[in-house]
């Protein structure tokens, strides 16, 4: 019996990233939606869970995506609330892929440095990956302290890591590229981690290369100006300046790795529901 993976994307267009990305993974057969909302989505299921049954059921997978990791989360929840009984396909939720993306992220720092006790700053992590970034590290046992520039961004960013994920995290506000105050916000960390928006600079060279503490030393953003400054695209564990450096390329090779094995695990069994929790241990199994 082919793998179908069902892909579900609330931008107007599918990506065709996540489409490639499936079929690399050993899914048989894609099909494709844009535009998908919370409404339209229940027909979807409908097809998924009433082609099939008992465990040819494990043959099928929805794959949520898009850029709106909200509205994404809310496409899930519609899923999850149509399946009952044994009707039932595994799901993931990897809007903007924000959980592939996180996952991979912090099992590639902990698997280079332990974080249990210690202090981990996400910079620029009041989005959805550096919430996830800052929770999967708190659940390591890290001491998180997420930044920003805005008190909105901050609030909410904590509110949703405590009411998701079950943690607590610190937060603190810190001009871009303020140097005597990222020296301040850094003092004591052993990990710091950028989650900014793309192009934006926020952590300058000067404010961590002589940081005492700092072990590891990792950036997401791909698009110059780089978010840390300092951090080279392909760093892998790379040393600069006494720390382990990680760059949005070192990174985004595991990421892919994670991502294909995530599409692979949906077909596992037909009653899971990846988000971050289950991503991250399929990449402490891949790292």
């Amino acid at each position: 019996m082919r793998r179908v993976l069902i892909q579900v994307d609330t931008d107007p267009h599918y990506s065709s990233f996540d489409a490639i990305a499936a079929l690399d993974a050993g899914a048989d057969v894609v099909l494709s939606y844009g535009g998908v909302t919370p409404d339209s989505v229940r027909e979807i299921v409908y097809g998924a869970i009433f082609t099939r049954g008992g465990e040819d059921l494990r043959n099928t997978a929805i794959w949520i995506g898009g850029r709106d990791v909200a509205l994404g989360e809310r496409v899930l929840a519609t899923v999850q609330k149509t399946f009952f009984g044994g009707f039932r396909v595994s799901a993931i939720l990897d809007c903007n892929g924000c959980n592939t993306t996180a996952a991979a992220a912090v099992a590639k720092v902990t698997r280079a440095t332990s974080v249990r006790g210690e202090k981990v700053v996400v910079v620029g992590g009041a989005g959805p990956v550096g919430q996830r970034v800052a929770a999967l590290f708190a659940r390591e046992g890290a001491d998180v302290t997420i930044t920003t520039i805005r008190q909105d961004w901050l609030d909410a960013a904590l509110e949703h890591v405590r009411e998701r994920f079950g943690v607590t995290v610190r937060g603190r506000l810190v001009p871009n590229e303020d140097v005597p105050a990222w020296r301040e916000a850094l003092e004591g960390a052993k990990v710091a981690f950028g989650a900014a928006a793309a192009g934006v600079r926020l952590l300058p060279l000067a404010a961590w290369q002589d940081n005492p503490t700092l072990e590891v030393v990792a950036d997401l953003n791909a698009a110059p100006p780089s978010g840390i400054e300092g951090i080279e695209l392909g760093d892998d564990g790379a040393l600069r300046h006494g720390k382990r450096c990680f760059g949005p390329i070192g990174i985004g090779n595991f990421k892919m790795k994670v991502h294909r094995a995530a599409v692979a695990a949906l077909f596992e069994r037909k009653d899971q529901v990846l988000e971050a929790e289950a991503v991250y241990a399929i990449a402490r199994e891949v790292a």
